[in-house]
């Protein structure tokens, strides 16, 4: 029989219903009780929408108590939340409504415009949403934790995204892993400014309904409003990216956080040695993580107390996971990360292909190279090999080179990450054009902003006679970076 707990929520409400589960900026507060009587409500509203359990429903919203409160109302449904980035173009939305099988949109007032020119044939606004009628249904009380919960795409090697799924399960261990690390206190409360959309930033509202753990809820990064936050709101936790914590030590400058933020999770790639030495300098307690969508969120930390011993590792496997090297047969111990753990997704939706290549016997290979010490703490030498990592947000070549072979005057391209201080990497292209054709940068550029997303459209693009291949034909993403770097 499968196993099953309480709803999560129901559970929270009836422990602690006056407890503030979200604080909002303009000072409004909503506690457990009220959320569960919320997203009941929607639920029963949803249902008009002939939701039922199983079917695939996308929410396209930026930060807003609104999409929380949405998701909840749809595990009420017993139905599949699909999380759209908001950054993305129509064209790569479309592509993953189809893929994820979606059968009702839900957006965001301000996604309006986007959201019209999707094809799909039920498609209602937050606003609108409130507006429905509660039809009479029973709701799910219970959550069987093998049941799939939520669908985070994750951009593909083969230039295609991938639809990771999370079960209810791998939310509640990923939570409980969490609290394991980290440790908890009846004083918690987490900064959520990452984006909702990304399992990093949608796994806090779920370790707030675990824990019983208010959120500090903030819609867009503003190093001065997330100082003031830290400063005034007795914030304990912030899950930030690279390019956050270089604009807070920035606006830090002499002064001190106060001792109640004990944890600054960083997560998007590893920390320089000049900013991890910044921030102990300036007592800011930066807690390094590594994790990817497929994990449920981290599945690797390392703590504030190693960060400067252990420059450049991602720390040790969270207490229920596992890490381990593959083909480490070499003298140097180097080969493919591979991790379990009941945090790791089963699979991709619909990628039967990729689902054999990439999980095994509840090991799932990163595609990231990588050693272990003697200790036992993990070293990543090549983050999804070719991955950039732009201001936490993962871009993958491919799928940047596709779009660019597609337009008209080029014959080939590719695409590698060049060195930003601010961002900590940006795309650079390298375009062979057809004979005879008189492309330009500014075009590429401008004819990309329709099918990439802003962050995934090249900073540089350089014209070359030919791209590096090897003897089997294969790019030679070395040479272009080497070439980039110059």
């Amino acid at each position: 029989m499968a196993e099953t707990i309480p709803h999560w929520l129901d559970k929270r409400a009836s422990l602690s219903p006056n407890k503030v589960a979200m604080e909002c900026e303009d000072g409004t507060k909503i506690t457990f009780g009220q959320l569960r009587q919320e997203a009941q409500q929607l639920a029963r509203k949803l249902r008009n929408m002939d939701i039922v359990k199983g079917d695939h429903v996308a929410i396209l919203s930026p930060n807003h108590t609104m999409m929380v409160k949405v998701i909840h109302a749809l595990s009420y449904l017993g139905a599949v939340a699909v999380l759209l980035n908001t950054r993305l173009t129509a064209h790569e939305l479309q592509y993953q409504l189809e893929d994820a099988d979606v059968k009702v949109l839900i957006f965001h007032e301000g996604q309006a415009e986007k959201a019209c020119g999707l094809q799909i044939n039920k498609k209602i606004s937050f606003s609108t949403v409130m507006d429905l009628v509660e039809a009479k249904t029973e709701l799910h009380r219970e959550l069987t934790l093998d049941d799939p919960f939520t669908i985070v795409y994750t951009s593909g090697t083969t230039g295609f995204p991938k639809g990771v799924v999370h079960t209810y399960g791998n939310h509640w261990w990923s939570a409980v892993s969490s609290a394991l690390n980290l440790g908890l206190s009846h004083d918690d409360k987490w900064l959520a400014v990452l984006p909702y959309f990304h399992v990093g930033g949608l796994s806090i509202f779920l370790k707030s309904v675990i824990y019983g753990m208010p959120v500090y809820v903030m819609e867009k990064f503003s190093a001065d409003r997330v100082h003031q936050a830290i400063m005034e709101k007795s914030i304990t936790i912030i899950s930030v990216v690279t390019v956050m914590v270089q604009s807070l030590l920035e606006r830090l400058g002499g002064e001190t956080y106060p001792k109640s933020l004990r944890c600054m999770l960083l997560g998007g790639g590893p920390a320089s040695r000049s900013l991890l030495q910044k921030a102990q300098s300036k007592h800011v307690p930066i807690v390094q993580s590594y994790g990817m969508t497929e994990t449920s969120s981290q599945i690797i930390t390392l703590s504030f107390e190693d960060a400067l011993d252990k420059i450049g590792s991602s720390g040790k496997s969270l207490f229920p996971a596992q890490v381990k090297i593959a083909a480490a047969e070499q003298s140097d111990g180097v080969g493919e990360i591979l991790v379990k753990g009941p945090m790791v997704s089963k699979g991709y939706y619909k990628k039967e292909a990729a689902n054999k290549e990439t999980f095994h016997d509840g090991w799932l290979a990163t595609g990231d190279v990588g050693f272990l010490d003697d200790e036992g703490f993990l070293y990543v030498i090549d983050r999804r090999s070719d991955l950039i990592i732009s201001g936490g947000e993962n871009i993958y070549p491919t799928e940047v080179e596709n779009a660019i072979a597609l337009l008209e005057g080029v014959q080939e391209a590719g695409v590698v990450g060049k060195a930003s201080a601010q961002w900590g990497q940006v795309p650079a292209a390298f375009v062979v054009k057809e004979q005879g054709s008189d492309i330009t940068v500014e075009t590429i550029q401008q004819q990309l902003s329709s099918h990439l997303a802003p962050y995934k459209i090249p900073k540089e693009i350089y014209f070359i006679e030919s791209l590096p291949r090897n003897a089997s034909n294969k790019l030679m993403r070395n040479k272009l970076k080497e070439i980039a770097k110059n």
